[in-house]
């Protein structure tokens, strides 16, 4: 990592289809903050590469990319984005998405990162983030999320292996944001956790 400082980071966290993705676009376009979604990331490596090939085998089937790879991009990815004045660390709160995805990617990031608040959207009602997925799968041309036995694979894994990344916290860390409601209900309920750490955050640096 090329910057010196830890990066000031809410972690937008909870099961697939619980929303991170579409509200972490909507804080993207508020001055302040900047989402980075590690998935997103994923799908815009070129898929005939030897990385997109490398991801393409684990996703394809509802696993984690293993750590190593995950890291490495999210890494080059983070560069690039202050390199090209996409994001400022001195200004902007990073909002993280989909990272970290295990207990091992909680201590790969924690050099780099200083986790200020990690939002928690629930939603309790599996079934209805598979129909999300689903819709969005159609909506956004992405065929890892069509395949219902794909999607619940994906529940499983995020049981077994991110849900317990929220141990690692402390629980004053945690804040949670219902993502039942019409998305601006919901971002509505997460700008009352962030803005707050925005303007501390604004502070310090000026």
């Amino acid at each position: 990592m090329s910057h010196s400082q830890k990066f000031k980071s809410i972690l937008l966290f909870g099961p697939p289809g619980a929303g991170k993705g579409t509200q972490g676009k909507i804080l993207d376009a508020i001055p302040g903050f900047f989402h980075m979604s590690v998935g997103d990331v994923f799908r815009s490596i070129d898929a005939d590469s030897d990385e997109g090939q490398e991801i393409r085998k684990y996703t394809s089937v509802g696993q984690l990319v293993p750590d190593s790879v995950t890291i490495q991009i999210w890494n080059n990815a983070l560069n690039d984005f202050i390199a090209s004045s996409k994001y400022n660390p001195d200004e902007d709160i990073l909002l993280l998405d989909g990272m970290p995805r295990n207990v091992a990617q909680t201590e790969l990031i924690a050099d780099h990162v200083e986790v200020a608040k990690i939002i928690n959207l629930d939603c309790s009602d599996e079934d209805e983030m598979v129909k999300r997925i689903q819709q969005r799968a159609i909506k956004e041309n992405r065929s890892d999320d069509a395949d219902e036995n794909i999607i619940r694979q994906r529940f499983e894994v995020y049981r077994q292996q991110t849900r317990p990344v929220l141990d690692q916290y402390s629980a004053d860390t945690i804040a949670i944001a219902q993502a039942v409601g019409t998305p601006a209900e919901v971002l509505g309920r997460i700008l009352e956790i962030a803005i707050p750490i925005q303007n501390e955050h604004v502070l310090q640096n000026n």
